[in-house]
């Protein structure tokens, strides 16, 4: 199943950037988490506060990424994600990372999320409901 790419622009700030004059490794996690977030709500119209109230919440299992070019002080990324795969307790959601002046890849990869109960902390079947908010095809 394709589904379909989202994307969210975020400016590099200062305080994004590492010793080496560009953006640390770790916060290019951050970019995704908080486009995620900004899509939730935005394009597939179920905000991560709607998890919660439902009583569910998303666990990182695994994270891949690969980086290919440095972002620095003042670019604009493009942070584009999708839903790769569905599995009955979680989601593997795919990412790139675009420099918006050039358009050229700074990084991409994925990462794995668990659906938990709140209450139990304990992974759950990802309800049908959910499954086809999150389910925009191309």
């Amino acid at each position: 199943m394709n589904y379909r790419w989202f994307s969210t622009d975020i400016v590099i700030r200062p305080d994004d950037i590492d010793v080496n004059a560009h953006v640390h490794n770790s916060r290019y996690l951050d970019l995704v988490l908080a486009a995620r977030y900004d899509q939730m709500a935005r394009c597939y119209g179920m905000a991560m506060e709607a998890f919660l109230r439902l009583g569910f919440s998303w666990v990182n299992t695994k994270t891949y990424i690969e980086h290919k070019r440095e972002l620095v002080m003042g670019d604009v990324a493009v942070v584009r994600t999708r839903v790769g795969e569905m599995y009955p307790k979680g989601v593997r959601v795919e990412f790139e990372i675009l420099r918006q002046a050039t358009g050229k890849l700074c990084a991409d990869g994925w990462q794995e999320y668990t659906m938990i109960s709140v209450q139990s902390g304990r992974a759950v079947v990802i309800p049908d409901e959910i499954r086809r908010i999150y389910s925009i095809q191309q």
